[in-house]
């Protein structure tokens, strides 16, 4: 937000002037804090994904999130906080050369209008660059090469993340001068990532066995920790964007935050119950961290009544949504698409009818007497980022193929990206002395399903065929719990 302006009488004329804002200990801290928060939320994140893969792919997995944390770290500090909230060039891109490397930044210099440092606004805002590449890697599960998502993370926080922030929250970027409002990233970071996701897909193609094999989530507890965890640290993500809490608004979203995630996960189970007969550990993560990307644009502007709504709708639409990939036959591995993208449009576009006009600002949404203004705005910003990233990321990708090849060979695949990238493996079934995971005359003949060693990643799950297919191949349903009935079990050598 800009420095506030003030009036003030002095003898005979009245005198505009910007607010004197001096470094207020308490913000600091309180942005120190949301700032370690948000830090927690991509290893929560890695623990989210890591536990709906299957065991041969775990580590795999995790690293594809921690990878995020090291090379986004770097490129922020060498030129990414610049372009993104650099003095503004022609509304698209920022450039500020004392930003370059952070390196002419003042101790106690100020975030202009606020009460906080420079460093430690860069420093929030650094973990949201983090956790929106490391978004993306779950639609990826189980068939990339790990050097090639590092090149393409590389890439793609340059020309999208960086550009896309400086639109929405940069000061004179098109969005935030149109009056787009994203609290705290719905475009930027959930529609952004969600969108690349689809885009990457679309150059990677399916895993083997998409809608043939079953692809069980291997642990469910580890879920439901990276859930957990990534609610936990939500706080710091929506109540910390506000940069302070003088005046209420971040308390507003804290409380907005807590009650649009519960009201999801109560709507994402209602109609997991209606379509498929089960409350299933799955699915109540999976419509937590649906309301968590629907309310995350729209905490500052919302009442908490429209938060319950927000978070209701956002749970039902998600739920439906991650069925898409069967419908439409691209293998979004762990639902980035169906949650991401689909929560963060569902909480922009709300905005435009829930917003009250009395906590972040004076826009109100049609439902509060504001008309349908919000919400166009809201569409504009909506549809550009999403074009904008599918787009770039699909071409992106592309380049990275053509490079190095963005996929595992086939044989690498089947045999788990663990072993090919990391030549390391999730559990040790073998005992402190090593070893095989079972003793070797306990093992079926050869081409018996049964004979599956443990470890070997292949834990079934559903396998569903059509569009009707319950919400997720990763298990986002009462029948992800199960096998595919009639199929036998697939065995990877």
């Amino acid at each position: 937000m800009p420095p506030g302006i003030l009036t003030t009488l002095a003898a005979d004329h009245v005198t505009l002037a910007a607010d004197k804002v001096e470094l207020s200990p308490a913000n600091t801290g309180f942005m120190l804090i949301a700032t370690a928060l948000v830090m927690v939320m991509t290893p929560a994140l890695a623990f989210f994904y890591g536990g709906m893969v299957r065991v041969k792919s775990v580590l795999n997995m995790l690293m594809m999130s921690f990878i995020s944390l090291g090379l986004v770290t770097v490129l922020w500090v060498l030129y990414g906080f610049s372009l993104a909230f650099g003095t503004d060039h022609g509304s698209v891109i920022g450039w500020s050369g004392d930003y370059v490397g952070l390196s002419g930044i003042g101790l106690t210099e100020l975030w202009d209008g606020y009460s906080i440092p420079v460093y430690v606004f860069a420093a929030f805002q650094l973990m949201f660059a983090i956790l929106t590449p490391a978004l993306i890697s779950g639609a990826l599960a189980d068939r990339v090469k790990f050097s090639a998502w590092a090149l393409f993370i590389v890439l793609w926080v340059t020309i999208v993340y960086f550009p896309v922030a400086h639109w929405v929250w940069g000061a004179g970027g098109w969005l935030f001068e149109l009056g787009v409002i994203d609290f705290a990233g719905g475009t930027a970071v959930h529609i952004n990532a969600g969108a690349a996701a689809l885009g990457v897909i679309f150059v990677v193609g399916k895993r083997i066995g998409f809608k043939k094999d079953p692809m069980r989530p291997h642990s469910l507890p580890l879920v439901m920790l990276g859930a957990g965890l990534l609610w936990f640290g939500w706080f710091g993500f929506n109540a910390g964007s506000w940069l302070g809490n003088d005046d209420g608004v971040g308390a507003v979203a804290f409380l907005n935050t807590q009650v649009a995630t519960g009201a999801a996960m109560l709507g994402w189970l209602a109609y997991e119950k209606l379509r498929h007969g089960s409350f299933t550990t799955l699915g109540a993560a999976s419509g937590a961290v649906a309301g968590l990307v629907a309310i995350t644009p729209a905490c500052g502007s919302v009442s908490p009544l429209g938060s319950i709504a927000i978070g209701i709708i956002a749970g039902v639409l998600c739920a439906m949504a991650v069925g898409l990939k069967y419908r439409f036959g691209y293998d979004d591995s762990l639902d980035v698409v169906g949650v991401h993208l689909v929560g963060g449009v569902v909480g922009s576009l709300l905005i435009g009818f829930f917003a009250t006009g009395g906590v972040q600002s004076d826009a109100k949404g049609l439902f509060y007497g504001g008309g349908l203004a919000q919400l166009g705005k809201q569409s504009v910003g909506v549809v550009c980022v999403l074009l904008y990233s599918l787009v770039i990321s699909f071409v992106l990708a592309k380049v990275v193929d053509l490079v190095m090849g963005f996929r595992v060979s086939e044989d690498e695949e089947l045999a788990g990206v663990d072993q090919v990238a990391h030549a390391e493996t999730a559990y040790d079934y073998g005992g402190t002395g090593g070893g095989t995971a079972l003793p070797r005359t306990a093992a079926s003949a050869p081409g018996s399903a049964a004979g599956s060693a443990p470890g070997s990643g292949d834990t079934p799950a559903q396998g569903a065929e059509d569009g009707t297919a319950p919400a997720s191949q990763a298990g986002s349903s009462a029948q992800a719990q199960g096998g595919t009935p009639g199929k036998a079990k697939k065995v990877d050598v």
